[in-house]
């Protein structure tokens, strides 16, 4: 083998083995502000899962899951919502002043078991477990999973009804308020996991629109005792943040939670 193939097929393994990484795809909601004002104000949000965060170059995220709760704790019909190859779309009314949760919610559980002396897996809903598992199945091993990816907007002054925890998963509990955030100033949040503090957990932070950039700005940072972790931002932009965290239920099983949210920083 000569010399230059030798380079060029070194070349070639070095990019495929940092494949991976460069294509992870991420789940996000993008809304079109997230502070406004003025008379009958309107957000369109955008959702997919795509490689380069905030381009739709994947898949589009479905809709069924999407809820918005308002200002006063109440939900919020989505309008006008479609599904095309690599987004979805939809519209919100903000009717009332305050700030909107804009959250996709999914719900599900896996299952691996012995059966006949093979390795059985199923996934599907909680619900359906019971008659999903075969009775004689041996070494079951239940995995419940909750996701939820959020944003949120506000129209006028903001408040904080529609962020009050829900106790399922991991979420996020501000500290700062999630639409009052500047580049100069950092910004605290607490992340709870089932309605309680979610101790030492890694929290990641990107920032989006790195399509015309070789590298955008990632930070990670963990949580303390009490859940909490503060954020300082390098500069203003559209922020993508992550965590995950395992856990079991009072039946021994697996519980496996995780968070996204679309955060904007704007500048000081």
């Amino acid at each position: 083998m000569s010399k230059p193939f030798r380079a060029l097929a070194a070349a070639v393994l070095i990019t495929l083995a940092a494949a991976p990484a460069a294509q992870a795809h991420r789940s996000w909601l993008a809304p079109s502000a997230t502070v406004l004002s003025g008379q009958d104000p309107w957000v369109t949000v955008d959702g997919a899962v795509s490689n380069t965060l905030f381009y739709a170059d994947h898949v589009a995220m479905r809709l069924d899951g999407v809820s918005v709760v308002g200002p006063d704790g109440q939900p919020v019909e989505i309008k006008n919502g479609s599904t095309g190859r690599y987004r979805s779309t939809f519209d919100v009314q903000l009717a009332k002043p305050g700030t909107y949760k804009i959250a996709n919610v999914s719900e599900g559980a896996s299952a691996s078991y012995k059966l006949g002396g093979e390795t059985k897996r199923w996934r599907g809903r909680a619900d359906e477990i019971a008659t999903a598992i075969p009775k004689e199945a041996a070494d079951v091993q239940i995995t419940h999973n909750v996701r939820r990816v959020e944003t949120f907007v506000t129209a006028g002054a903001p408040n904080t009804e529609a962020l009050k925890p829900t106790g399922r998963g991991l979420e996020l509990e501000p500290i700062t308020h999630p639409n009052d955030l500047v580049a100069s100033e950092p910004a605290k949040f607490r992340l709870l996991h089932d309605g309680k503090p979610a101790a030492d957990v890694e929290v990641e932070v990107v920032l989006g629109d790195t399509r015309y950039r070789d590298k955008g700005v990632e930070l990670k940072v963990k949580t303390g005792a009490d859940g909490v972790f503060q954020i300082s931002w390098p500069e203003p932009g559209l922020y993508w943040l992550e965590a995950s965290a395992q856990g079991q239920d009072a039946a021994g099983g697996r519980r496996s939670a995780g968070y996204v949210a679309t955060l904007e920083v704007l500048p000081d």
